[in-house]
């Protein structure tokens, strides 16, 4: 059921994967860009506005479209493709490399095992795509400021890369690094292990065979694991990575830890689950999309299941 190394006569299928695990998460990035948006718009909404009202995912979402039109809704997806091309093939071929080197002799792994490797191989990758994680965020809240009246800061997606790198220094494209490896980790852990474990469990129960209907059970529940684990740091991540270096002479935010405090202190702790639901409603159709294709593009390449 899993493949882990070289297959076909000890021929390394890493490149194979890396191309496969692209293409899919291309596909998936696109289908769901919109509800990502409209998630990213609600962890804004409010920031350090104790006196701010609540506003809903279907509400933000048909106030882009009558401001903006449809296209208002794939605001920020170039950046977003460009952060998948590096983080998913990363994560996902990273995560079955390490799955092989930690797993016993039968090369099976309990769930704790699996939650770490997941966790690992998901804050190593958001490392390398942390800068297009950084643009797309910044692309998608520009959105909002149209609706206000305001300029956008970025055109486009190299004139962000290189306003970014002029105004806050080439390390500003990480900044919000340490809440995106947090989000990282823990969306990694909840979506890997979650996946690789209750396909296994399907499989393993005769509930379905390894196919479509076992890969969208296993996808549902991964979804569900990993948007409970990751919101929070998610809400975190958005809202330090949206700030520029100074806002009216000093920052906004100081630390992950700082704006967490503020987050809780002034909106209440549930703010800390802001975008809960565009996030599931994401993630749900997003593992869907991606595990379907990538498990089928497997299969066609002569690769075993993940």
């Amino acid at each position: 059921m899993k493949s882990s190394g070289p297959q076909h006569g000890g021929v390394d299928n890493t490149p194979t994967k890396l191309v496969l695990t692209s293409l899919s998460a291309m596909v998936a990035e696109t289908t769901t860009f919109p509800i990502d948006l409209i998630k990213t718009r609600l962890q804004l909404h409010g920031e350090s506005l104790s006196s701010s009202r609540s506003t809903g995912a279907f509400r933000i979402g048909l106030h882009i479209v009558r401001e903006q039109g449809t296209l208002g809704l794939y605001k920020g997806l170039s950046p977003a493709i460009v952060r998948h091309l590096l983080y998913t093939p990363f994560r996902i071929v990273g995560y079955e490399h390490l799955r092989s080197v930690v797993s016993d002799d039968n090369g099976s792994l309990f769930i704790v095992g699996r939650a770490f490797v997941g966790g690992i191989s998901g804050s190593l990758a958001q490392i390398v795509a942390s800068p297009a994680d950084l643009v797309k965020v910044r692309m998608q809240a520009d959105g909002r400021m149209v609706s206000q009246g305001l300029q956008p800061r970025y055109s486009g997606l190299f004139d962000a890369f290189n306003k970014i790198v002029q105004a806050e220094g080439l390390q500003g494209l990480w900044k919000g690094v340490f809440p995106s490896i947090q989000r990282a980790f823990l969306v990694n852990m909840g979506e890997l292990a979650c996946y690789d474990h209750a396909k296994q469990i399907v499989i393993k129960s005769k509930i379905a065979e390894d196919n479509v209907y076992a890969h969208t059970l296993a996808s549902i529940m991964s979804g569900l694991a990993a948007t409970s684990l990751s919101c929070p740091a998610d809400v975190v991540k958005t809202r330090m990575m949206n700030q520029a270096d100074k806002k009216e002479g000093k920052l906004l935010y100081n630390s992950s830890y700082d704006c967490l405090v503020k987050t809780v202190k002034l909106e209440g702790i549930r703010a800390l689950w802001k975008g809960f639901f565009p996030t599931w409603a994401r993630l749900g159709p997003w593992q869907f999309v991606f595990w379907v294709s990538y498990e089928k593009l497997r299969k066609v390449a002569g690769l075993s299941s993940f």
